[in-house]
């Protein structure tokens, strides 16, 4: 058994309830941390499971036994180039020459996938991280679990997995 790190977006319960939290650690959440930020509910999960997949299952069948309504997990598929170096534990100037096609080793970096027309686009993490991972930059195990968590959030429908 492996500890996964994620978040779960969430909706659709009073914070401002009496049995707020104890709704969560009854329902099976007592491996999250839970905050209410931007209108949101926020748990972020430190969970034991065999797989990163089986996890975020079972974290959203917990979540949703409160009654809540599961929006999506993080971390999010759509990244800067600061997040990039920093899930890659890279620098933000090394991503940006990589992002700008500079050198040899930026051949094939992957396109912006939104916010292309802005000075701040976004990439797809799963892309990169794929990317890197066939430069050295990140392990096989960070390119299955960007994969996986953006595959939960298509399950999920959530709108942006669904424009992807």
């Amino acid at each position: 058994m492996k500890t996964f790190e994620f978040s779960i977006i969430a909706s659709g319960l009073d914070h401002m309830a009496d049995d707020f939290e104890d709704r969560f650690f009854e329902a099976g959440c007592d491996d999250a941390t839970i905050a209410f930020a931007r209108g949101v509910i926020i748990l972020a999960f430190a969970r034991e499971a065999g797989s990163l997949e089986a996890a975020i299952a079972s974290a959203i069948e917990n979540v949703r036994a409160t009654g809540a309504q599961v929006e999506r997990i993080e971390p999010d598929s759509l990244v800067s180039l600061s997040e990039i170096a920093h899930r890659a534990g890279l620098t933000r100037q090394a991503i940006s020459n990589y992002a700008a096609g500079k050198g040899k080793r930026a051949l094939g970096f992957p396109r912006p996938v939104a916010r292309i027309t802005s000075e701040s686009p976004l990439w797809d993490w799963p892309d990169v991280a794929s990317w890197l991972c066939a430069k050295g930059g990140v392990s096989d195990e960070a390119v299955a679990e960007a994969r996986a968590i953006q595959q939960a959030n298509q399950e999920l429908g959530t709108p942006r997995a669904a424009a992807e």
